[in-house]
């Protein structure tokens, strides 16, 4: 497993277990250098003064915050400590709250709760109690300098904690909203059909960076001196104005086999390469 972020106790009302916490998930990418084109040698940025019109040392950059505009004050790094949170050995769970109520456009980041041997007893019962009540636990922790509110929420083989992002976080915009009184009744029960056809059990495995997997194709195409071959256009259907029509038809592409969406050999998704001929 992955190297232990934070250890501590996770407390709610008189019961406290020692707990510890691994990243659940990150991004991937693929991550270049910036180089000088005539020489591909790397480059690095070099911080400037406009008023002085020169190039400055990093140990004479500060902070400062814009108050006013072209207006700033200057924070140190000791002031910042001064009201920073300190990382805490508690998390301590506030209230339970039906996991249906929790919107995850506030879900920030995933991580696995795993208890330390002294608390495995307690672990598996407040698992369980979330698990039979649809319940998730609202907590906070302070960790990395930051003070977070969190989602503990039962998993498949354990606990989850998701940090949240706080409501002013969110954006809210009011253009954004649905009228569901255009929609016909024929049109719904058509469309509920679609979705019911298109049905399946969600595994994440089928699902990949074609993106990613390209990029490093062309990269070791480029290694190798080969020649990249451009990824095939992807089809795009002409669009059916009826909405009726639109919907039979989907259903009649529904009935056909369902391809997975991983890629599949030969089928062109990704870049092909071939060796340069001599001049």
């Amino acid at each position: 497993m992955a190297s232990t972020i934070w250890k501590g106790y996770l407390t709610f009302g008189l019961l406290s277990l020692p707990v510890k916490l691994y990243s659940a998930a990150r991004s991937e990418t693929v991550s270049f250098n910036q180089l000088h084109k005539a020489d591909s040698s790397r480059v690095k940025q070099v911080l400037y003064c406009q008023a002085e019109d020169k190039p400055i040392q990093r140990s004479e950059i500060v902070k400062g915050y814009e108050y006013e505009k072209d207006r700033y004050v200057v924070i140190d790094e000791e002031d910042i400590k001064k009201v920073a949170p300190k990382t805490a050995k508690t998390m301590e769970v506030l209230e339970f709250v039906k996991s249906s109520d929790v919107d995850p456009v506030f879900f920030e980041s995933s991580y696995y709760l795993a208890p330390e041997d002294a608390g495995v007893k307690p672990y598996a019962l407040l698992f369980e109690a979330l698990r039979k009540t649809g319940c998730v636990g609202v907590g906070k922790i302070a960790m990395h300098n930051r003070a977070h509110i969190v989602i503990l929420r039962p998993g498949e083989r354990g606990l989850l904690m998701h940090t949240m992002y706080y409501r002013d976080e969110v954006r809210q915009v009011e253009e954004f909203h649905t009228d569901t009184s255009l929609v016909k009744e024929k049109e719904l029960e058509l469309a509920m059909t679609l979705v019911q056809s298109l049905e399946a059990t969600f595994e994440p495995e089928k699902y990949q960076d074609t993106y990613r997997q390209n990029l490093m194709a062309l990269i070791d195409a480029k290694v190798k001196g080969q020649e990249v071959v451009e990824t095939a256009p992807a089809q795009h259907k002409a669009p059916v104005i009826d909405i009726l029509e639109a919907l039979k038809m989907s259903l009649a592409e529904a009935k056909k086999p369902v391809r997975s969406a991983a890629p599949e050999e030969d089928t062109g998704t990704a870049p092909k390469a071939r060796a340069k001929r001599g001049n």
